[in-house]
């Protein structure tokens, strides 16, 4: 059946003069859903009369966070195009790869990647044109130039549910990157979840900070937010500092964030004395986070909780009720309102197996790759590939990924417990376990420890804290130290390059 695509139509309608967005970017100048859907139907009109660009087309964008890429977002809803977010992280060649395979025949940059833009530029001449959001070059337009667009109406337009809206890449840990075909409806179907089960409202603001080319900038709260009628502190990209201030001064209610953001916040200085008493919900994503994240959070008398999510399911699936939070933290709660969510092989509360999902937030499947999409979602279940188990509250816990899991003497070793009680080391900084060949075990875990600065901790010292802490099966029989961790574009740990470069007996 037809689906509402134009949102921000709808909600300037009911609420013109509400702030949408704050652009921290820009001295968080406030922009009303009636001012932002004006200049999103600019740039639709300017797509579509100036650029040819209608239903079906592709429309990529590589740049950080700003309002810009929010109206593309949504000027492509309004004209039934497909959206194709770029990684900035990626090198050339990566993103050569990626616009091969959506041939977009426009792409939107910021000046900061002409450098890749011109490197890539030979190889795609299915793109008609070249869009840079500050002063262009040859062959090259301002994006500036919607703000003549013609104000002639665009076409009518009704879509199904199964429209496509955004290609989504997935993180790639695995090989070369997907992208998950997001739809006008699993996009509304995760919105109406959210709003739901998580109690946003029109009051809310959250903090944007993490990249719109993944999920979890798109998703977690940003087009929930649209569908609720609240606002987004739009920012360019992480920063402590401004996210303390936003914080301290009340101007954020929510905020999303990788575990990453949050070990760097609680080492800086000024962790102890912000005021988070204002917030609504601070919620961990994209990776498991360390037990004493949570402790510092806990003792700041913040309620800090992990989500669970993928690219391909909403990404929102899981809500911790506020009275589990302490009782139970790390677990992601009970499914969402719209999505059902089983473990495979499960006989009683507390078997490990793959998480299966169902729901209408799921994907429509990969973008032109047929049999991914096949083994992927079968019957309608998404296989998501992570290991969890479910206790006999029906509260989900995430224990790691099926491939890292670790089987020393037919034992299984989950290698984000041993993170969990390493991380609790004050010498430690960030550390992750692999398994490496053991001829008697098959596998024992190993530990790679990137110590915190100025200190010098031991193997030995790392490995009699963990006894007692940790069955002896589970403890690491070898520790590394290394300067750093290396971590795919998402920001998420590397374990195959981390494999490749210390998995030797």
């Amino acid at each position: 059946m037809p689906i509402v695509h134009d949102w921000l139509a709808r909600r300037a309608a009911l609420d013109p003069d509400r702030t949408a967005l704050i652009d921290a970017n820009h001295g968080e100048r406030r922009i009303s859903y009636r001012e932002w859907d004006a200049a999103v139907s600019r740039t639709a009109s300017f797509l579509h009369h100036a650029l040819g660009v209608g239903r079906g087309d592709r429309v990529a964008v590589l740049a950080y966070n700003c309002v810009e890429f929010l109206d593309l977002v949504f000027a492509c809803a309004k004209l039934g195009a497909i959206l194709q977010p770029l990684n900035w992280r990626l090198s050339p060649a990566e993103l050569g790869a990626l616009l091969a395979d959506g041939e977009p025949s426009v792409l939107v940059f910021g000046p900061e990647f002409r450098g890749a833009v011109d490197s890539v530029r030979a190889r795609a001449s299915f793109v008609r044109h070249w869009l840079c959001l500050g002063e262009p070059g040859p062959g090259e337009r301002a994006f500036s130039e919607r703000e003549a667009a013609s104000p002639a109406p665009l076409p009518p337009l009704e879509l199904e549910a199964d429209a496509p809206w955004v290609l989504c890449y997935t993180g790639g840990s695995t090989g070369v990157p997907k992208a998950a075909v997001l739809t006008h409806g699993s996009i509304t179907a995760n919105a109406v979840n959210t709003v739901v089960s998580w109690g946003l409202t029109a009051n809310d603001v959250a903090l944007l900070n993490a990249p719109l080319f993944h999920a979890g900038g798109l998703s977690v709260f940003t087009t929930p937010l649209v569908y609720a009628g609240g606002a987004s502190v739009v920012c360019r990209s992480f920063d402590v500092e401004g996210v303390f201030d936003l914080v301290h001064r009340g101007t954020v209610s929510l905020v999303f964030g990788v575990p990453t953001m949050f070990i760097e916040m609680q080492r800086h200085p000024r962790f102890e004395s912000v005021d988070f008493s204002r917030l609504k919900l601070l919620i961990s994503g994209g990776a498991p986070c360390p037990a004493p994240v949570f402790e510092r959070f806990f003792a700041r008398g913040v309620d800090f909780k992990t989500g669970y999510g993928l690219t391909e399911a909403g990404p929102n699936n899981f809500w911790l009720p506020p009275g589990e939070v302490r009782r139970k933290p790390g677990a992601v709660g009970v499914p969402l309102f719209h999505v059902e969510a089983r473990i495979e092989g499960e006989q009683k509360p507390g078997d490990v197996g793959e998480l299966l999902l169902r729901g209408p937030h799921l994907c429509a499947g990969y973008w032109r790759r047929p049999e991914d999409t096949a083994r992927t979602i079968v019957d309608g279940w998404l296989h998501t590939g992570d290991l969890a188990s479910r206790d006999a509250d029906g509260c989900f816990r995430i224990v790691g990924r099926s491939k890292d899991l670790i089987i020393s003497g037919g034992e299984n070793i989950y290698p984000s417990e041993v993170e969990s009680v390493l991380a609790g080391h004050p010498d430690v900084a960030e550390v992750a376990v692999i398994g490496v060949p053991d001829p008697k075990w098959g596998e024992t875990p190993r530990a790679l420890v990137v110590a915190r600065p100025g200190t010098k901790p031991t193997a030995e010292a790392l490995i009699a804290f963990c006894e007692g802490r940790l069955a002896r099966y589970k403890t690491p029989k070898s520790v590394r130290f290394i300067d750093a961790l290396p971590r795919t574009s998402p920001g998420k740990v590397d374990r195959r390059a981390l494999s490749a470069a210390h998995g030797a007996p």
